[in-house]
């Protein structure tokens, strides 16, 4: 069976996905988000979109996912994490159970779901049959887009990086990198950034200059055409929220109008 997928489709302009890793509101920023409702849904009328972590460590109920659907407007996205199992466990082999168990957890997100993130161990070395099948696996149950994080310098080469473009998969640019000086290679139509923070992972703050910086990565990236999603994933202590609001501010500085980023209650 042939399925179409993002990944098929030429690069066009789109909005920009800016948002954290998680949607619990640190006491520091409350004030910034609408008093009512959830957590999720006083963030989902700031930020269009929202990294879904804990998938990684446990399964929802569909109703779960459901939920939280219906929590947001309908210009919201969600990112999804696979779970350990897969990327950790099964170390990405054998994993047609454990994939179509979570594909079927996650549809009720129906259109709102827009991107997979498959994050490996920092043990787990590159395997061209290994992630070839799995990629093709992936692409066979969902044709939403994936994007990889690997943390083994054998992912950051020509031939890994051949694998995931022919897989229609993504890469992310991490930070802190997970190997330092290597620009990571995959499919160039979705631009995928995770910031956890520096120097102390998942605690520390980024500071104007850097955010500036990224912000005019988002910006260069979404002229080209790119797929864009800029996660901030240092959540320790409630570090993300400041930074991802002071990235949208620069965003919507830079285009001279808030129309840079499609805010999810529109």
């Amino acid at each position: 069976m042939t399925h179409a997928t993002h990944r098929d489709k030429p690069p066009t302009a789109s909005p920009l996905h800016i948002g954290c890793a998680g949607w619990a509101l640190s006491s520091n920023v409350a004030a910034r988000f609408p008093s009512q409702g959830s957590h999720l849904e006083r963030y989902a009328r700031i930020f269009p979109a929202v990294e879904i972590n804990s998938s990684f460590y446990r399964s929802h109920q569909p109703k779960t996912y459901a939920r939280w659907s219906e929590s947001v407007s309908d210009a919201f996205r969600f990112s999804v994490k696979i779970p350990q199992t897969v990327s950790h466990e099964l170390r990405l082999r054998d994993a047609d159970a454990a994939m179509s168990a979570f594909v079927a957890e996650i549809a009720p997100l129906g259109e709102k779901l827009a991107c997979l993130l498959l994050q490996l161990p920092p043990s787990l070395a590159f395997e061209k049959s290994a992630a070839h099948e799995f990629f093709a696996l992936v692409c066979g149950l969902t044709n939403t887009r994936v994007v990889c994080e690997p943390r083994h310098a054998t992912w950051f080469t020509d031939e890994a990086a051949q694998t995931l473009i022919d897989g229609g998969v993504a890469c992310v640019r991490a930070h802190p990198p997970p190997v330092a000086g290597v620009e990571p290679v995959g499919d160039p139509r979705t631009l995928y950034i995770r910031l956890h923070g520096s120097p102390r992972i998942y605690y520390s703050a980024y500071d104007e200059p850097f955010i500036e910086a990224v912000a005019a990565r988002i910006v260069e990236a979404r002229n080209s055409g790119a797929d864009v999603w800029c996660i901030f994933d240092n959540t320790a202590h409630g570090e993300a929220l400041p930074n991802a609001l002071m990235l949208m501010e620069k965003l919507e500085k830079a285009a001279g109008s808030p129309a840079a980023v499609v805010i999810a209650s529109q």
